[in-house]
Order: structure tokens, then C-alpha cells, then sequence
């Protein structure tokens, strides 16, 4: 039998080798992690750094911001360089170099009687067409819920080619029916009874050559294209209604109307605060459909800012310092409508 002494508080068992320490007594564990550490790869460093640091997320989206960097943060710093400079057609074949002009573009353009007709166009224009959009979605969105799932899906696919639609080829159909030699709208207005508004003043009746008109005919289309957006997104709302509130107001007696607005609308109002601020940024900066629908740049009393900006960057001369200018006062009218939207999400809680 093999018999083991030791200090007391500093036994071991037989046959096992002693515990390296240092002169005070501590175990050397220092210098074991340290040595382990070395032998770690440079992808197993780089993941204990991620974990350490939570920089998961952010390496994630690190693609996403590169290609968002390279498509649309760059072309906007150019813009915004081009909106300071004296930048023309002979700045652009380098026979003469751009020079910096400060803020004479944006005093111009400020000055201009055509950018703030077009501003008021623009105005004008998003008022009527972006609360019609919404309330055509919602109520389609509210018929969608009530069918069934076969019905459900074929009124939801059948809507959603509409917004399918490329810009172009939807101004072009609109262009088409409301064409003054032989267009469905104006011979379909014609043959409508007097006490309906019809009559055969609407025969050849120019959709494009006046204001009114014009934006009568955007609206439709622009309506008729942005609706089914708005519908599938309501409705995926309506899907994740509590089943329980709805059926609480419908036992107190509340109507339609009164559940929706009481009930429905509170839970969904940050959606439709994101639906809002998208319709806005959507229509308010149009320019091909007007493009299309207004017949070039014919008629200046027709323009909206993105028209104003088309023709100051290609018409002869081409202005592109004048056209940048624009585009930055378009966008910063546009951000100022998004920091609104978005205050009023986060007062409401629906943002944190």
C-alpha cells in the first residue's frame, strides 16, 4: 500500500501530477489562454470579436449598404456636387472646365415663377391622388378579407397586374383611351345621356392640352396602378386582427363603419402611416406618366417638378447645375415629409 503526505490545503491525489503555480500560489491560467489563443485561425478571432462586440447584424447588412452606397447615396453626392457648380453641355465634352458658383443655382431656382407653379403642381397633385389611393386600397382590402380563399386569390392576383404594370405601358394605355381621334373614353362620354354629363361635346375632347385634364387622367391611372399595393397590405393586416376585439364590437352593436374606425384603424395606423409616406414618395416626385400623358414638354402650365426638371437638364441648352439644384430641393421637400411621418409614428408608439 502507497501512502501519500502533503501539507495540509494543498493535497493531491496519488498519481497525479501537480498543478503548475506561481511564486504566490495562483495556477498559471493566464498563460494557458494566452497560448490557446495563439493556436485560434483568423475566422475563429474574427467570430469571437463578432460575439464580443455584437457586430453580427451590421456585418449582415454590410452588402445591402454597399450596393445601396454604389446605386444611390454616390449619384446623390454627384447631384449634390453638380447643384453648386456652373455644369453644362460644354462642361460635360470638356471644352470648358465646371467651376463652383455656390448657391447661385438654388437662388435661380428660387427666384423662378415655372419651379413654383410647378411645386404648387406637385402639391396639388399628391393631395388628391395619394388619400384616393389609400381609401380605394382599404376598401378593396376590406372585400378582400370577406371572400373566400379561391376568390381571395383570384381578385388579389387580377389587382396586383395592375401594379404590375410597367409605367410606361400603363401611360401608354391611358394615352390611348383618352386619345381624341377615336379613344374609348371620349366616344363612350358621347353617347351618355345629357342628364349623365354625356353629350356630344365629349366627342374629340383634348385630355392633355389643359391642367385639369391632364392630372384628371394621372389620378385614374395612378390610382388604378397603386391601389392593389395598398389592398394586399391591408389586408395582411386584417389577417392579424384579433379575432376577439372584432367580435366584442359586433356584440356591443358597433356597424361597419364604427369597427373599423374604433377598432380596425387604431391597430392598423402604423401601417397605414407607412403606406401614406410611401404613396407621397411615389407620386409626388412622378415624372414618366406625366411625361407620357402630357405629350413631352409642351405645355409648361402641365409641369410638375419632375417635368421642371427633365426640361432644365435637357432642354437646348441643357442647365444641369440648374436641373441638380432641383432635384436636391426635391428631395429635401421629400425627406422633410418622411422625418413628419415619422414622428408621428414614434408619438404614437409605433416605433421605437
Amino acid at each position: 500500500m502507497t501512502s501519500s503526505q502533503s501539507r495540509p490545503g494543498n493535497s493531491s491525489p496519488a498519481g497525479s501530477t501537480p498543478q503548475e503555480q506561481e511564486p504566490d500560489g495562483s495556477r498559471n491560467t493566464a498563460g494557458r489562454s494566452a497560448s490557446a489563443a495563439s493556436h485560434l485561425s483568423i475566422q475563429q478571432r474574427l467570430a469571437i470579436w463578432t460575439r464580443k462586440h455584437g457586430a453580427g447584424p451590421y456585418l449582415l447588412l454590410l452588402p445591402a449598404t454597399a450596393v445601396i452606397g454604389a446605386l444611390i447615396l454616390w449619384p446623390a453626392i454627384q447631384v449634390g456636387l453638380f447643384s453648386f457648380q456652373d455644369y453644362g453641355l460644354m462642361q460635360i465634352s470638356g471644352v470648358l472646365p465646371a467651376h463652383w458658383i455656390g448657391f447661385s443655382n438654388y437662388s435661380q431656382i428660387l427666384h423662378d415663377p415655372e419651379f413654383w407653379q410647378s411645386l404648387k403642381t406637385s402639391v396639388y397633385f399628391a393631395l388628391v391622388v395619394v388619400p384616393l389611393t389609400l381609401i380605394v386600397g382599404t376598401l378593396v382590402g376590406l372585400l378582400l378579407v370577406r371572400l373566400g380563399p379561391k376568390m381571395r386569390t383570384f381578385v388579389s392576383v387580377s389587382a396586383l397586374l395592375a401594379w404590375a404594370t410597367p409605367a410606361v405601358s400603363a401611360s401608354v394605355i391611358f394615352a390611348w383611351l383618352v386619345d381624341p381621334d377615336g379613344g374609348v373614353v371620349d366616344w363612350a362620354l358621347a353617347k351618355l345621356p345629357s342628364w349623365l354629363g354625356g353629350g356630344a361635346h365629349w366627342a374629340s375632347f383634348s385630355w392633355t392640352n389643359a391642367t385639369l385634364p391632364a392630372y384628371t387622367v394621372l389620378t385614374v391611372m395612378l390610382v388604378w396602378t397603386g391601389f392593389p399595393f395598398i389592398a394586399v397590405t391591408v389586408l395582411a393586416g386584417l389577417r392579424t386582427l384579433p379575432s376577439e376585439l372584432l367580435e366584442a364590437a359586433r356584440v356591443d352593436g358597433a356597424g361597419a363603419w364604427r369597427t373599423f374606425w374604433k377598432v380596425t384603424f387604431p391597430i392598423l395606423r402604423p401601417v397605414f402611416l407607412v403606406l401614406a409616406l410611401l404613396s407621397t414618395i411615389w407620386d409626388f416626385g412622378m415624372f414618366t406618366q406625366a411625361y407620357i400623358i402630357t405629350g413631352d414638354l409642351g405645355n409648361r402650365d402641365e409641369y410638375n417638378l419632375g417635368l421642371y426638371e427633365y426640361s432644365q437638364a435637357f432642354t437646348q441648352p441643357p442647365h444641369y447645375g440648374l436641373a441638380s439644384a432641383a432635384a436636391f430641393v426635391l428631395t429635401i421637400i421629400l425627406l422633410i415629409v418622411t422625418v413628419g411621418y415619422v414622428r408621428a409614428a414614434i408619438k404614437q408608439g409605433s416605433l421605437a
